[in-house]
């Protein structure tokens, strides 16, 4: 079993994910794990990488498959007894225009950015050893979402005892909605990504409480962070900023030195906690 420290960056083959892979790579004292659900675009995207003169090491993931969690989670577990960092960025996000029924859009949505990062979550969050870091790639969306929620809403989303099971029934009562056609009538906002980012950070902060309940002494910090209005595929051309620049705050959180004791358990953009 090696003893090096490990990283892993799930949706790593392009945008933000592979920033975040680049910067860790001349960062972070270890191994670092791209990632990416097809194998010939994640091995494309190492290569790319090599020819900078860089590192990384490829293992494929797509966070909609359990089986395929699962494998990775195998693979850290017997060459590294664990993994030290862990940046959930892999997400999803229809388009403005895009036609497809609202239904729909909110079922696929949340079942990647939401219910995916979750199941990654509960496989890879008990490796994680002493001192590691978990940075979970949310969005400043989730902040002008939550703003356009229900009183109601806000007050369970905002709350600081919401349980993983009640969100889950929330993130689940929201897709339901859309399929009733009720959504807006229930007290949710009218955008899929939104609402699936609400439940990245509400999760976030679910899981930063228990690991000060469980593994209090273990000097793990976990954090939400929106990267900012990033150039990929995903958000556009007109966006403000370069996918180096997205992945400044995500590797800031990921690299918190071994001394910090904070941030844990917020929401950051541009490396500065801001309200939720």
């Amino acid at each position: 079993m090696s003893s090096i420290p490990v990283a892993v960056v799930t949706g790593a083959n392009k945008g933000i994910g592979f920033a975040i892979v680049r910067a860790l790579c001349k960062q972070f004292p270890g191994d670092v794990y791209l990632t990416a659900r097809d194998p010939g675009r994640g091995q494309e995207a190492v290569a790319k990488l090599q020819k900078e003169g860089l590192h990384p090491l490829f293992h494929q993931l797509d966070i909609d498959d359990l089986q395929s969690i699962k494998a990775l989670r195998d693979f850290l577990q017997e060459k590294y007894g664990g993994l030290n960092v862990l940046v959930n960025n892999a997400g999803i996000a229809f388009k403005v225009l895009d036609t497809t029924p609202f239904a729909v859009q909110a079922e696929v949505t949340l079942k990647t950015n939401f219910f995916g990062t979750r199941n990654v979550c509960t496989e890879l969050l008990p490796l994680v050893k002493p001192y590691g870091r978990v940075v979970n790639v949310s969005s400043m969306v989730s902040s002008s979402a939550l703003a356009g929620c229900s009183q109601e809403l806000q007050q369970m989303f905002r709350s600081n005892t919401i349980t993983e099971e009640e969100l889950v029934k929330l993130m689940t009562k929201f897709v339901e909605d859309t399929k009733k056609g009720v959504h807006e009538k229930e007290g949710w906002p009218n955008t899929a990504y939104g609402v699936s980012k609400i439940g990245v950070t509400v999760l976030s902060r679910i899981q930063a409480r228990m690991i000060n309940e469980k593994r209090k002494g273990d000097h793990i910090l976990l954090n939400a962070c929106c990267p900012g209005w990033v150039r990929t595929d995903m958000a556009g051309p007109k966006a403000t900023k370069s996918p180096d620049e997205g992945a400044e705050t995500p590797v800031y959180l990921a690299l918190l030195p071994a001394d910090a004791d904070g941030p844990h358990g917020q929401f950051l953009s541009n490396k500065t906690v801001r309200t939720w």
